[in-house]
């Protein structure tokens, strides 16, 4: 049997979520993926591939964003790139690097108000416009960054959509503030955390996160939700790139979707971007064109 070892971040004081995976006699197969999937990854899809023996998970989250960054900048180094946003891709792609030929969607997951339900304002979230819970004085929100993660772009951008849809001018810059407000920005690996600690009485998550660890959550009705639509990858400069396939393919696998569904994700395709030519063999079975 495969023995595991352990190495997490303090998630409450914002360091990275690092957990490491280690299978005796199994090559590595290093992850860098969205940390809203921290759950589903360290507890359903990499120890599922280990069992498999097919390699030793490695796992790191983070704002997809900030992970594409540090890619790009040469400051991290994996096999495998696991995007909320597709768009990060193409920053990694021909004239950024040339990291990335190639991506696929496999599933999405629909942004949703999650809190506290020890909060003060949980019987007002339950009666009330979300809207105007948002605005009382006193209440604590927490977000991600627009600029380095997906899900705060989103956050801004379903705030922006409730605008026009309810004909309320304003209320993004009223529930916000500025884009980068200190008061509310943290880093997507913590924000969980901070909830579940009462650091904070709201917060934007997506359903995967809401589902998976169990958060109370207000689901935003259909003219102005907005959704994480998660991609895939072998960066090209992949240390292990069989393993890496491996990994894929289970990702892909009738089992790796069922997990994520388990997880609360909304398994889609999956669909190919990009060079089809650069894909790996043993991945075409699993994707239809895309574009």
């Amino acid at each position: 049997m495969h023995r595991r070892s352990f190495l997490l971040g303090a998630l409450a004081g914002g360091m990275p979520a690092v957990i490491l995976a280690r299978a005796e006699g199994a090559e590595t197969v290093s992850v860098l993926y969205a940390g809203s999937l921290l759950s589903l990854m360290e507890k359903g899809i990499g120890p599922a591939f280990d069992a498999r023996g097919d390699g030793a998970f490695v796992g790191y989250a983070g704002g997809s964003g900030a992970l594409a960054n540090q890619i790009r900048g040469g400051l991290r180094r994996a096999d495998i790139f696991i995007s909320a946003s597709p768009k990060l891709n193409d920053t990694l792609g021909a004239g950024h690097g040339d990291r990335v030929r190639w991506y696929i969607e496999f599933a999405r997951s629909p942004l949703m108000i999650g809190y506290d339900p020890r909060s003060r304002f949980a019987a007002d979230l339950k009666t009330r416009p979300w809207h105007e819970v948002l605005q009382l004085p006193g209440l604590r929100i927490g977000r991600t960054d627009p600029v380095l993660d997906p899900k705060g772009a989103l956050t801004v951008q379903m705030l922006q959509r409730a605008e026009a849809a309810y004909h309320l001018p304003g209320l993004a810059s009223r529930v916000l503030g500025a884009p980068d407000n200190p008061q509310q920005v943290r880093p997507e690996e913590s924000l969980v955390g901070r909830l579940q600690s009462g650091q904070v009485d709201v917060g934007f998550f997506y359903a995967t996160e809401t589902a998976d660890l169990h958060i109370p959550a207000i689901a935003l009705p259909p003219d102005i939700v907005v959704a994480a639509h998660y991609t895939v990858t072998i960066l090209r400069d992949a240390p292990n790139p069989a393993g890496a396939e491996r990994f894929v393919a289970f990702l892909l696998g009738r089992e790796g979707r069922a997990i994520q569904r388990r997880h609360g994700l909304d398994t889609v395709g999956p669909t190919l971007t990009g060079d089809a030519a650069a894909l790996p063999d043993l991945l075409r079975p699993f994707v239809a064109p895309g574009k």
